[in-house]
């Protein structure tokens, strides 16, 4: 999906929008809930931005991918116990696909 199509900005206020949004260019990039995402351009966030990536995960029945996440999403994703679950790590999705 294009970088500059993806939310930008993903907190609880925004979390419902930014989901929607972000099913929308997926579906119209790919055709279907799969493929890669360039979270590169996502520079505001809290943990709702954790909530949204799982259920665009969970709507892609794991095969989507997230990349170039923020360095402070990684963190907050493994205070929260879920980055394996949404990042590519040695005991996430990536290792169970090899």
């Amino acid at each position: 999906m294009p970088g500059d199509t993806f939310p930008r900005e993903i907190r609880l206020t925004n979390a419902v929008a930014a989901l929607a949004q972000a099913r929308v260019a997926l579906g119209a990039a790919s055709g279907s809930a799969s493929g890669s995402i360039d979270l590169a351009g996502l520079t505001v966030f809290d943990s709702a931005a954790l909530a949204v990536l799982a259920a665009l995960r969970r709507d892609a029945a794991g095969s989507l991918r997230f990349a170039n996440p923020p360095a402070n999403l990684r963190k907050l994703a493994a205070l929260y116990g879920v980055e394996a679950l949404l990042f590519d790590t040695v005991d996430g999705p990536a290792a169970a696909s090899a």
